[in-house]
């Protein structure tokens, strides 16, 4: 199974090529608007190390946020591009569940934040389980103070992880039973690692089906067909 990974949902852009479990190659950059400058080469660049071309893959994996609104429509862009040029299943993946993913260790309850701006982070909670993390709730648009309100009231030990340094100075001090720790960004191989399973499954929808996870409306109306068309892979 050769997957390509692709994460652009926040300033940490990640790529890499997994083959059965193993990384073969990848390409990070920490770049809050530099992600259609990045993804591309970047791609390209892992190609060349490992020998392949898009046509060895089996599938590709895309962050789908939350996060940037420009980097998510980017990464899924050039999946869907990839997929309709190479006939090849796109599978979403979501930023906060490869974030916990990454950081899974002991029992604390895993607490997982992406920034997505206006003074808003995105949330979701994880219970460490053998092999991997099991999402308890739904994702949730918080402002900072209800995350500190929730992790204080909260009966388990916790462990904060994500883009903390988003949340205003000093939100978390204070607050008993509770940790940080990284990751701070989703990293595109937990993207393939989380997306594995669905793969043997089968469970991905339909290329051009796949939107993005805003958790709010967009500031932009995007013309998905015509950045599909005039991406690096398009049909034109």
């Amino acid at each position: 199974m050769k997957l390509l990974a692709i994460e652009t949902s926040t300033p940490g852009s990640s790529v890499a090529l997994v083959e059965d479990g193993s990384t073969l190659a990848a390409a990070s950059r920490i770049d809050r608007m530099g992600h259609a400058t990045f993804l591309v080469p970047a791609i390209d660049f892992c190609f060349d190390q490992v020998g392949w071309s898009p046509s060895a893959l089996d599938a590709v994996v895309v962050d789908i946020g939350p996060g940037l609104y420009t980097g998510i429509r980017v990464g899924l862009a050039t999946a869907q591009g990839l997929a309709a040029a190479f006939g090849i299943p796109v599978i979403p993946a979501v930023s906060l569940d490869a974030i916990a993913l990454e950081a899974r260790t002991g029992h604390r309850l895993i607490w997982t934040v992406v920034d997505v701006r206006r003074g808003e982070v995105a949330i979701a909670r994880y219970r460490p389980v053998p092999g991997g993390v099991v999402r308890e709730g739904s994702l949730e648009l918080v402002g900072p103070e209800v995350l500190a309100a929730q992790l204080d009231s909260s009966p388990d030990e916790s462990l904060v992880v994500g883009d903390i340094g988003a949340l205003p100075d000093g939100l978390l001090l204070g607050l008993h039973r509770v940790k940080t720790g990284r990751p701070r960004y989703p990293y595109a191989v937990a993207l393939a690692e989380a997306a594995r399973a669905r793969f043997e499954r089968g469970d991905f929808p339909a290329p051009d089906e796949i939107r993005p996870l805003y958790l709010r409306e967009p500031d932009v109306t995007i013309n998905w067909a015509k950045l599909r068309q005039e991406g690096p892979w398009g049909s034109d």
